[in-house]
């Protein structure tokens, strides 16, 4: 016999049947593409592939002896999964292949298409063969499919074309914007909307950048069926196979008249007061600009009236703000018919209102004859009731008027003018008009020249902090109050009364609170590194200025961290109006910082207007009883009974009380008896210097 050449080896013949189980659990074992699964009637694991450890997480050596029910099938799955089981079992046959969601190791659903079939071997009991085919990828291309169409049918008018152009696919935005209907378009190209307002070089410049860039985007006339031109702004972008060649172009348009309706809406949400529909303070700046530079030219006079209404704080306080924003809203409208058609009521803000009079006479005093009557006017018809839905309420004004032109009448100075000149029928007794006058121009300067000493105080480091004793119920030292003093070279020790006011009203709060705080800080740092003084607290008193700023958190949490301080030894005292506003706002901050460790005092509780719901909302940790209840504790009976509710209340709220000035032992005493464990004020100490506060610490 000739030797017969080497080639593929044929199988042939009846292989044994310890090949054929050989051959095919390595078949099993590695066919990658499909999770296989054996199952005995009860749902124990008797096989388990490598393709179902990838596809399920467990391991083969996990998944023997495992139950299908614990290892795979979620819990709203287990009694359907049973009840197939059993009749696959029963029946000797598979259920339909099927789609369904598996659970994988680490809970996360795993979708599969799943077929199952029962083998049955003589003398073995019969087997359930689940194989199974991870859908996943596909489930997520379906996913990814749907999204496409969804953004598709935006309100975008979108368009798909071949590379030449030929129009594939329109959707529903672009039929409604060009009214032309999908049949209608398809197989055209983009010329079907043309409006012919642009030349050819336009349209070859814009191919030109496309062809290049693969981008385009600008803005288009086009027209709608119906022969309406409009403007849209559009974008083309083109889709390019794995070879970088142009298959499509997607084409995507946004109709600019709602974009131009919109623009003229933000035009007048930014020139145009919310609530009152009158001029805002921007476009009264603009009309103000244009009436100084055309008054001399056409010799004629102008007035600027300023408009506060008298005591609103207090009818926001009591009957709310809703009721404050409807008044508001009546006197714009008596404002605008009391008023020529020419001039101009506006809304700066809050209760603030101002009213611009053109074309008065060319003489001054005349002019001002003419403003007065119309500020007669306006004071006649804001003093009428108002109608508050249920309510009566009878309100007035003080106005202030400047003239122009005048001298060096630029509006920065007309508004001051008239601001002041409000100030002064304030200072008359409200319900009244006041012309400026050169005189509280010297009241200007006088402010600005405190400005001036106060930034160069700040600046020369005149401020200093002085301490006052905070003790517990045995007369121990717990801490201090932070005061701020101003040292003035040419005046001496300033009380905080003389410039805190002035520095509220001009913002200089600002400057100064940070200043204050940091220096608190940096004491907590030093206090914390001698055993002696390490558990103090230092409380920091906080305007409302500061605690109303956006980033006052990130303030206050910088400002600790870069002084080294405990956050858990610093208080923050608020004053209760500081908490009649926004109580969401000013509950998120509170919360936010007492995370971090710092608490909070409530000042001078129960002589503003104390409200048990926003105690219960906000994140306290200290009331304080103010000295004025302090003070009549031993002369008055009501102050007692005051005195004992708000340490009542602390208690019942979990809320710790301090009393503050406390001057003699009868009121110490008697507060004691009252069950207030904490106290500050003359007593125990003034407000010292930090050597005389720390020398308190020595004294046994």
């Amino acid at each position: 016999m000739s030797e017969q050449p080497a080639g593929p080896v044929i199988w042939g013949g009846k292989p044994s049947r310890e090949v054929n189980e050989a051959r095919f659990q390595k078949l099993f074992d590695e066919a990658d593409a499909m999770a296989i699964q054996g199952y005995v009637p009860d749902g124990t694991v008797v096989y388990w592939n490598r393709a179902s450890e990838k596809v399920y997480g467990y391991t083969a050596q996990e998944a023997l002896g495992g139950n299908l029910l614990d290892l795979i099938i979620p819990h709203d799955m287990r009694q359907a999964v049973e009840m197939g089981v059993r009749w696959m079992f029963d029946n000797g046959q598979g259920i339909p292949p099927g789609r369904l969601t598996l659970r994988h190791k680490d809970g996360h659903r795993v979708s599969v298409y799943s077929s199952h079939t029962i083998v049955t071997v003589p003398g073995q009991d019969p087997v359930l063969f689940c194989m199974d085919a991870d859908m996943s990828e596909l489930e997520r291309a379906e996913t990814e499919l749907r999204v496409a169409a969804t953004a598709f049918e935006s309100q975008q008018g979108m368009i798909i074309t071949d590379a030449q152009g030929v129009i594939l696919r329109v959707n529903q935005a672009f039929t409604r914007t060009t009214g032309y209907s999908a049949q209608e378009a398809v197989g055209q190209t983009p010329r079907l909307i043309k409006s012919g307002r642009h030349s050819v070089d336009f349209y070859a410049q814009m191919w030109r950048h496309l062809l290049a860039t693969g981008h385009w985007q600008g803005e288009l006339w086009n027209q709608r069926k119906d022969g309406e031109v409009y403007a849209v702004w559009v974008t083309i972008s083109a889709v390019t196979d794995g070879t970088g060649q142009v298959t499509h172009y997607v084409g995507a348009q946004t109709d600019m008249t709602q974009r131009k309706a919109a623009e003229a809406k933000i035009l007048h949400l930014a020139c145009y007061d919310s609530l009152t529909k009158l001029p805002n303070r921007r476009l009264l700046l603009d009309r103000l600009q244009q009436a100084t530079v055309s008054s001399p030219r056409h010799q004629r006079a102008g007035a600027l009236l300023f408009l506060d209404l008298d005591h609103f704080k207090t009818l926001n306080d009591t009957l709310g703000h809703d009721m404050g924003d409807l008044l508001l809203q009546q006197v714009a409208e008596r404002l605008t018919h009391a008023i020529r058609e020419n001039d101009t009521a506006a809304r700066l803000g809050g209760d603030e209102f101002v009213v611009m009079l053109e074309d008065l006479s060319p003489q001054l005093e005349a002019a001002a004859n003419q403003a007065e009557a119309v500020g007669e006017k306006i004071l006649a018809a804001l003093n009428r009731v108002y109608r508050l839905k249920e309510h009566e309420y009878v309100g007035s004004v003080s106005i202030g008027i400047t003239l122009f032109p005048s001298q060096g009448n630029s509006v920065e100075t007309l508004m001051k003018q008239a601001d002041l000149a409000l100030y002064g029928a304030k200072a008359a007794g409200r319900n009244t008009l006041r012309f400026f006058d050169p005189q509280m121009q010297e009241t200007v300067t006088l402010r600005a020249a405190l400005m001036s000493d106060l930034r160069k105080a700040l600046h020369k480091q005149e401020f200093r902090l002085l301490y006052q004793p905070q003790v517990d119920s045995g007369g121990r030292l717990t801490g201090a109050e932070a005061l701020v003093r101003w040292q003035c070279p040419a005046r001496g020790l300033i009380r905080p009364t003389e410039f805190i006011p002035f520095s509220e009203e001009t913002g200089f709060i600002l400057p100064l609170g940070q200043w204050v705080l940091d220096t608190a800080c940096r004491q907590l740092a030093a206090w914390a590194a001698r055993p002696e003084s390490a558990l103090l607290s230092l409380a920091v008193n906080v305007s409302a200025h500061q605690f109303h700023r956006a980033d006052f958190v990130e303030q206050v949490l910088e400002t600790v961290k870069r002084t080294g301080a405990n956050p858990r030894r610093l208080k923050l005292e608020l004053t209760e109006s500081l908490l009649l506003n926004n109580i969401e706002e000013i509950s998120a901050k509170m919360s936010a910082l007492k995370e971090q460790g710092l608490s909070f005092v409530l000042d001078d509780f129960g002589t503003g207007y104390s409200s048990l719901a926003y105690l219960k909302r906000l994140p306290l940790d200290q009331l304080k009883i103010d000295q004025s209840f302090v003070h009549d504790l031993l002369v008055d009976p009501s102050t007692v009974a005051i005195a004992q509710t708000i340490i009542g209340l602390g208690r019942t709220m979990g809320i710790a009380v301090i009393a503050e000035g406390v001057e003699t032992q009868r009121q110490r005493e008697l507060l004691a008896r009252l069950g207030c464990q904490a106290y500050q004020g003359y007593l125990f100490g003034r407000p010292m210097p930090l050597e005389g506060f720390e020398q308190l610490l020595c004294d046994p």
